[in-house]
């Protein structure tokens, strides 16, 4: 990028290409479609675009109107374009472009020398932050990219209609092998990641088969959006017991497999791979864990991790995540603590952040759905403060009272007994049968049981349907058995880790698809937290509180995603004057964790508290339960 300095005249009618919307921008005269109906060019669509203009004395960085003009359907209207037509030279440099683009003839010098004599106008697209606009090289490269991808893609047997940030997704992505190095995909959830990586593996048919590693619950999802975008692929499932590699690989073939696999099964280090899909790569954020070493020993073209969170609590995570896929970018762990985690997370040092920043940049593409998906429905949260009943009350003194008369000790030994108590605590929150196992979850002893109840029944009437997250699987067993029975469903289904992937699939298409399906689905907040498609529910109900936001927005963009086309309410349930109230206020100071690294972990903060201190955490707050 160049920095943005001195003056430039923008006359007439002007064009500058804009990757992220994979599409050319017109721009600068007050009645642009006047001016575009003047050239006979297509108008595009109504929009604004941060570019570089003159305003007084200076360049400014701005949001200004513009048409975008998707790029297939620009750069034939460039090629025919009358060469007398008196439009800005940035139109003028972008019709040579795309002359050049049909010149077989054409050289990398050709490109090379136009974009020496590209006027300001013509690259003046800037980047997020708008302190700077793309060098003209480097925005003539996307472009070429881009055409050719969008070319590719014509030409493949890629079932689907790809938006503009796909596209330009998928360039980005296929950039990859050419610049011999791997990358993180890192759109928020819901914005179609998975697609993206199936075309590219769809455009490059190599004699090298590619390998995708996901959780075992998305193996299925991933066989099916095979089938359904890329439906020439050969597909390969290397999981369960029955495993075999060929000794012959039909070209472009994909094998599927999960992260459990990846860590045992030492063929996959034996075969050298084109491309290697890493996907909910938060699986490999802890540097230490097998399938971190594992995913690190594949033998690939490129290496290229999904993830929608690419940090959720610590700067390590991202370490992790880019160690795998670009192995050295960021030094040696030792290094990388040094340099920006000791800076970032204890000072918060703006200008560590600036620089890991710029390293990361170039290798990593993360957009978010208001940047990109704007049409999507917005989320509504609402908090919802349930009362203690006296059972509950009496529990969670009791249990405070007994851990503290006993001590907490110190060490090791007191963070394990802090989580004890932490668990029993949120437990008692839920439900007392929960607490005590003594029996199926009846109305009357748990506020929050009682009041996700009649929520949930009044969902159900008014002919909706919602998703219920719990971090527990006992308490999801106890909430399925005692929604069935107010439902009038039977035991309502609940989806969580200890189901084969089969049963889990089949629950999804249920609910997503038919219409006598109980219209209340439970998920266990890790095993679902990922990778489903749950966008019939137009409600969504966190039970429990998790320790991190991040995992949290992950489970509500089950339904917070491309195709949902209501407002999705959020509902968290707290049980006021509780742990979960502190959780509460904690989740509002770490919203948005992955743009906002926090120090460390939740429960290990509070076991590092004196016993005072977290004595007055812990402690039932009298005027928030009565």
């Amino acid at each position: 990028m160049v920095p943005l300095s001195g003056r430039t005249k923008v006359p007439r009618l002007q064009a500058t290409f804009v990757p992220a919307e994979n599409a050319f921008a017109w721009w600068g005269p007050l009645d642009l479609d006047a001016a575009v109906r003047e050239f006979g060019l297509p108008a595009g669509r109504v929009a604004t675009c941060s570019l570089a203009a003159p305003e007084g004395e200076a360049v400014v960085a701005a949001e200004r109107d513009v048409r975008l003009l998707d790029l297939n359907e620009a750069v034939p209207a460039l090629v025919a374009l009358d060469r007398r037509a008196k439009v800005g030279k940035s139109v003028k440099s972008w019709q040579a472009a795309a002359r050049l683009l049909g010149d077989s003839a054409a050289k990398d010098t050709d490109f090379d020398e136009l974009a020496a004599k590209m006027p300001a106008a013509a690259h003046a697209v800037t980047n997020q932050d708008g302190a700077a606009v793309a060098a003209p090289t480097a925005l003539l490269t996307q472009f070429r990219r881009a055409a050719t991808t969008s070319d590719i893609l014509a030409d493949t047997a890629v079932e689907a209609t790809l938006r503009p940030y796909q596209i330009h997704g998928v360039t980005w992505l296929n950039s990859r092998p050419e610049l011999g190095t791997g990358g993180v995909l890192a759109d928020e959830m819901g914005l179609g990641k998975t697609l993206q990586a199936i075309c590219l593996l769809a455009i490059r048919r190599s004699e090298r088969p590619h390998l995708v590693v996901c959780p075992t619950s998305l193996i299925g999802n991933w066989r099916r959006e095979l089938a359904r975008f890329s439906p020439t692929s050969p597909v390969l499932r290397y999981h369960g017991s029955n495993r075999d590699l060929p000794e012959q690989w039909e070209p472009g073939t994909v094998v599927i497999t999960s992260y459990p696999v990846l860590r045992s099964d030492k063929r996959l280090m034996d075969n050298v791979w084109d491309i290697v899909v890493l996907d909910e790569a938060q699986q490999i954020k802890n540097p230490e864990a097998q399938a971190s070493r594992a995913a690190a020993r594949l033998h690939a073209t490129v290496r290229i991790a999904m993830t929608g969170t690419p940090v959720e609590n610590r700067l390590d995570e991202l370490w992790s995540i880019f160690h795998v896929t670009n192995p050295g970018l960021l030094g040696t762990r030792g290094r990388f603590r040094q340099r920006f985690v000791a800076p970032i997370e204890q000072r918060r040092s703006a200008p560590a952040a600036a620089a890991l920043n710029a390293l990361v940049r170039p290798h990593m593409l993360r957009r978010t759905k208001a940047l990109v998906a704007a049409e999507l429905p917005p989320k509504q949260y609402t908090s919802m403060i349930c009362t203690l009943t006296d059972e509950q009350v009496r529990l969670y003194r009791e249990a405070t009272d007994r851990a503290f008369n006993q001590g907490l000790g110190s060490g090791i030994g007191r963070s394990g007994r802090v989580l004890a108590l932490l668990t029993a605590l949120k437990q008692i929150c839920n439900h007392p049968a929960h607490y005590l196992a003594d029996g199926p979850a009846g109305p009357g002893r748990s506020g929050k049981f009682d009041r996700a109840v009649e929520m949930l029944s009044e969902i159900v009437d008014d002919g909706d349907r919602a998703l219920v997250f719990t971090q527990y699987r006992i308490m999801g067993e106890l909430l399925s058995e005692a929604l069935g029975k107010t439902l009038g469903t039977g035991r309502v289904p609940f989806l969580h880790g200890g189901l084969s992937g089969d049963k889990r699939d089949e629950m999804v298409r249920a609910f997503q698809e038919d219409d006598d399906a109980p219209p209340v689905l439970l998920l266990s907040l890790r095993a679902a937290g990922f990778g489903l498609n749950l966008t019939r529910a137009a409600h969504v109900m966190h039970y429990d509180r998790w320790w991190n936001p991040a995992v949290e927005e992950q489970a509500t963009d089950r339904a917070h995603r491309i195709g949902q086309q209501r407002t999705l309410n959020v509902y968290t349930l707290v049980s006021g004057g509780t742990i979960e109230d502190h959780i509460a206020q904690m989740h509002e100071a770490k919203r948005g964790v992955a743009d906002v690294v926090v120090d460390g972990g939740t429960e290990a903060a509070l076991a590092k508290l004196s016993d005072d201190e977290l004595h007055a955490v812990l402690e039932l707050d009298q005027g928030a339960i009565a």
